[in-house]
């Protein structure tokens, strides 16, 4: 089948060691099913495992992808909850020491066919595309977890987004904007700015600005390069949630600050089954849909890692089959 996977990673070159090609009908354990993929979503979590970065070589050829939109065995449409919490494991499976994302342990979503618990699928609204639903279980699952779930805040209070044109980052933009928190973002150029506006931010600002207020909130994936900001934007009292750090993972702690002004600082990962049951009802609720950069064809990959990793996004990257 058609599928597109790492052999051996490149931390320095990413790209170069991305393949598009034919590999083995997956695997099915027993309380597995099969699903025929029609839409996948890329997130950062995929140029990490082309570098090596959370799957050693010992792992590979691993087909990427951590979310699927399909077709199950029976013919229902379905979405794929991509993280895989270890047999018998109850409650949240974001706390599970043993969990997963596909393309991790399991051989991910990025192909023709992909092998998932049964457990992990969600019945697909018809009125959402394939495409707009392989977007939900990663960037706009772990952007619901951090802004109703782990941060505390609440509608009409203000929320900084560092970063203004990923796929996290626009997430929060909409969903933000929908639940009446006043959202603001920074971003690199003038263009991705103005594209936030456009999907409902309330003021756009150059990386590293001075805010005209400090904000109740920073949500926070980008890491070292926004972090100091970060922390330097918040209220005393104000939280700021991370989930990721796309520039690095040592950023300068600020920790003087954090305890003067009682800072939290929370972190966040991906989010449950039954948060994606609720995002996804929210979604249908709201009218509101993730925004899509652009929609290729799997045999296109390398386009779209091209456009992440040279910062060419605004919103989701989609490959369909």
């Amino acid at each position: 089948m058609l599928a597109a996977f790492v052999s051996t990673p490149a931390p320095k070159d990413p790209l170069s060691v991305l393949e598009v090609g034919e590999r083995p009908e997956p695997e099915v354990p027993d309380g597995w099913t099969t699903i025929q993929v029609k839409a996948v979503s890329l997130n950062h979590h995929d140029l990490f495992s082309l570098q090596g970065i959370g799957l050693p070589e010992e792992r590979m050829p691993m087909i990427l992808g951590t979310d699927a939109a399909g077709i199950d065995e029976d013919g229902n449409e379905v979405v794929v909850h991509g993280v895989i919490a270890s047999p018998g494991w109850m409650g949240d499976e974001t706390l599970d020491p043993k969990r997963s994302l596909l393309s991790e342990v399991h051989q991910g979503s990025m192909a023709e066919r992909v092998a998932v618990p049964k457990r992990n699928l969600l019945p697909k609204p018809a009125d959402l595309s394939f495409a707009e639903a392989a977007c939900l279980p990663t960037a706009w699952l772990t952007a619901y977890r951090m802004l109703f779930v782990r941060s505390g805040l609440r509608p009409g209070q203000t929320v900084l987004v560092q970063g203004a044109s990923g796929g996290v980052a626009t997430a929060l933009i909409v969903l933000g904007r929908a639940a009446g928190y006043r959202i603001w973002v920074t971003g690199r150029s003038e263009e991705k700015r103005a594209a936030a506006l456009a999907l409902g931010a309330e003021q756009a600002f150059e990386s590293g600005a001075r805010l005209p207020e400090r904000v109740d909130g920073v949500m926070e994936t980008v890491g070292a390069a926004t972090w100091s900001h970060s922390i330097k934007s918040l209220k005393p009292g104000g939280v700021l949630v991370t989930s990721g750090a796309t520039t690095g993972f040592n950023p300068g702690a600020e920790l003087n600050r954090v305890f003067f002004t009682q800072l939290s600082v929370i972190g966040s990962t991906m989010g449950t089954k039954d948060e994606l049951e609720a995002l996804i009802q929210m979604c249908a609720v709201t009218g509101i849909r993730p925004q899509i950069d652009v929609e290729l064809p799997l045999t296109e990959a390398r386009e779209g890692f091209a456009r992440m990793s040279e910062g060419r996004t605004n919103g989701k990257i989609v490959f369909t089959l």
